[in-house]
């Protein structure tokens, strides 16, 4: 970033973060009431399930295409032309649902919307990963990200709450159009937000409309798997994704077996949850550009593993909200470091593939540990599975601090 790119670079930033977190808002809520609309419209865990797979595998099939075409076309028209899509898809079915009687016909189709949607977030998220590195300077990189996780929180925060009052007084239709609206409000702010290096010409790309979309592919995994420090990174990512099913995605099967059933314990875990990711975006915002990025990431993966460890030998529910809040920062510290030292080491001109590769570790990596944990906890006590998994989570915590040691060697 020259020095005129670095006028004005703190109001792009916070205009471009502040538009993906309002469309942001508008995709939780959707996600999250499809999922409460088709378990109180059928009482099954069936359709529950099916909606679930709808909002990760397409993504996780789309992201590394999305990563391609984010180092191979402007990234703001990228950006913006995928909550387009995602709007449509909304607005058609905001159409149709009047015409609509039979309610299986109604939950294909809100089926076929999630999997439009959950396409767009897979092409959608790699490009703003890679774009936020364009507007901070390399130094600011940690705060502007926690700043950006911070922010992220208060909308999985505050959703919850929104789902349930457009519930409380209107339907589905009306949260469909809720979503539409923060599409044109953050696209709206995002056209205001000029990209320095966007216009990348061709000779700074070496591949750029001179191989096909598969070689760009191909080029990237290698890119990513032969870097030293990239290829562990995301091998460490897809790692905290899979062992952090048990203490963290199966909260609320443990929160019931132990504590009570009301939906008030189920909120109340989920909320301490979103409240320390709050912290830790408020932690790595106002002091994790003093830390070393792998003494960090070290740092956060053995907090994360030790509270998930230590929530299943909780003894009271006080407790165990106390030990989830602290899990929830340490998550969020670790998530952060990830992102910044792969901003930091990733090549620029595939930064937008190596996003996409970290968008295809989460939508694999967690459907794999529900897969594998969720049916272990109907054989095994879910607090062993707990205990194992922040054993191991620590375990990385150590292997990264290993690694950190010798390439200093």
């Amino acid at each position: 970033m020259n020095d005129g790119q670095r006028e004005g670079w703190r109001r792009r930033i916070i205009l471009f973060l502040t538009s993906q977190c309002i469309t942001l808002f508008g995709s939780t809520l959707v996600q999250m009431a499809l999922v409460w609309y088709a378990v109180m419209e059928t009482s099954s865990g069936a359709w529950a399930a099916a909606f679930s797979v709808c909002a990760y595998l397409p993504q996780f099939l789309i992201s590394f295409v999305g990563g391609a075409w984010a180092d191979r076309f402007r990234r703001k028209l990228l950006i913006m032309g995928a909550d387009g899509v995602i709007a449509l898809a909304t607005f058609i079915m905001v159409l149709v649902i009047p015409h609509i009687s039979a309610e299986p016909v109604l939950l294909g189709g809100l089926l076929i919307m999630s999997a439009v949607r959950s396409l767009g977030a897979g092409i959608q998220t790699p490009a703003v990963n890679a774009v936020i590195p364009q507007l901070v300077p390399r130094e600011k990189l940690m705060r502007y990200n926690g700043i950006n996780a911070a922010m992220q929180s208060v909308v999985n925060f505050a959703a919850p709450a929104a789902v349930g009052a457009v519930f409380a007084v209107s339907n589905l239709r009306i949260m469909l159009m809720i979503d539409i609206g923060t599409a044109l409000l953050g696209n709206g702010l995002l056209a205001w937000v000029s990209l320095p290096g966007a216009d990348r010409e061709e000779e700074t790309n070496p591949v750029k409309g001179r191989a096909s979309l598969f070689e760009e592919i191909r080029v990237g995994i290698r890119y990513a798997f032969s870097h030293p420090i990239v290829g562990r990174l995301l091998m460490v990512y897809g790692f905290v994704t899979f062992f952090c099913v048990p203490a963290g995605y199966l909260a609320g099967l443990f929160v019931r077996r132990i504590f009570g059933d009301t939906y008030w314990h189920l909120a109340a875990a989920e909320l301490a949850g979103f409240l320390g990711m709050l912290g830790g975006g408020l932690l790595m915002s106002g002091w994790g550009s003093r830390w070393p990025g792998e003494k960090t990431l070290e740092a956060g993966l053995f907090a994360f593993g030790f509270f998930g460890a230590a929530m299943s030998f909780a003894g009271s529910f006080l407790l165990y909200l106390f030990m989830m809040v602290l899990y929830g920062i340490a998550l969020t510290v670790t998530q952060t470091s990830i992102t910044v030292m792969l901003q930091e080491e990733a090549d620029p001109q595939v930064q937008g593939r190596v996003f996409g590769l970290l968008g295809t570790m989460y939508a694999g990596f967690l459907p794999a540990g529900m897969a594998v944990f969720g049916p272990l906890a109907d054989i095994v006590p879910l607090q062993w599975i707990m205990l194992g998994s922040g054993m191991a989570l620590m375990g990385t915590g150590e292997a990264v601090l290993v690694w950190a040691e010798k390439k200093k060697k």
